[in-house]
């Protein structure tokens, strides 16, 4: 597996780990859409969680969570969107950015990173 495949699975796991600590119930992992992924669904109290995971071995090009820009945001709303068509949740929605500093193994979490409108 290459070293930025492995990175990014070690990432989501240390953020999964984090979620679960943090009260987070997770529902799916990876799940995919039709052209793009949400790397983990989850629910936090009675709020439906979409959450990027970012991991990166250095900030020297921005922090992991700066790697979600407006493209990526979009995608990320189109996967909600259907995932939430074939779902039967109707409450409250929210994303959320989990960025992994693999370096350090600090785990920042960023709730409500953007909005769907």
């Amino acid at each position: 597996m290459a070293r930025h495949l492995e990175s990014g699975k070690w990432g989501e796991q240390q953020a999964l780990r984090y979620l679960k600590e943090q009260g987070y119930q997770i529902i799916s992992l990876n799940w995919r859409s039709k052209h793009t992924e949400i790397d983990i669904v989850a629910k936090d109290a009675d709020t439906l969680v979409f959450v990027e995971v970012k991991a990166r071995r250095s900030t020297s090009f921005g922090t992991p969570e700066s790697f979600v820009d407006h493209k990526k945001q979009r995608f990320l709303i189109q996967a909600a969107d259907a995932y939430l068509a074939q779902s039967a949740h109707r409450g409250e929605i929210r994303f959320d950015i989990v960025s992994v500093y693999l370096q350090t193994g600090e785990i920042e979490l960023i709730k409500d990173a953007f909005w769907s409108n």
